[in-house]
């Protein structure tokens, strides 16, 4: 069994920015000789903001259904589990049993229309 991986290395291509609509997210999955990195990128305008998929609070993944990563009014992301509620810009924990707590930033950038790991 691989390892769970908390990062990747720079100058990943995960695709268009197209891919997510607008104040939409998808969760990736990038299988690398050390072992498998589960995260997701959450996208607002022109900006994305990548985060690891684990919750501060069980270690769990956010989402129990396929990039279900935000609340309804996609103002904040949110775990399925125990309902923690996140800002996007900035990971910071603002409601739930992890008040306070952060999420793992994953670094990505946009870049010529694309999403990349910075």
């Amino acid at each position: 069994m691989s390892e769970r991986l908390t990062t990747t290395p720079p100058g990943v291509t995960l695709g268009p920015l197209a891919l997510l609509p607008d104040g939409g997210a998808r969760s990736f999955v990038l299988e690398m000789k050390a072992g498998r990195f589960h995260g997701f990128v959450v996208r607002q305008g022109n900006a994305a903001y990548g985060y690891v998929d684990r919750c501060p609070h069980m270690g769990l993944p956010l989402a129990q259904e396929l990039d279900s990563y935000l609340t309804q009014d996609r103002d904040l992301i949110a775990c399925s589990w125990h309902g923690a509620l996140f800002r996007i810009a900035d990971g910071h924990c603002i409601g739930g049993p992890c008040t306070g707590a952060r999420l793992k930033p994953w670094p990505v950038e946009v870049r010529d229309g694309n999403i990349v790991t910075a």
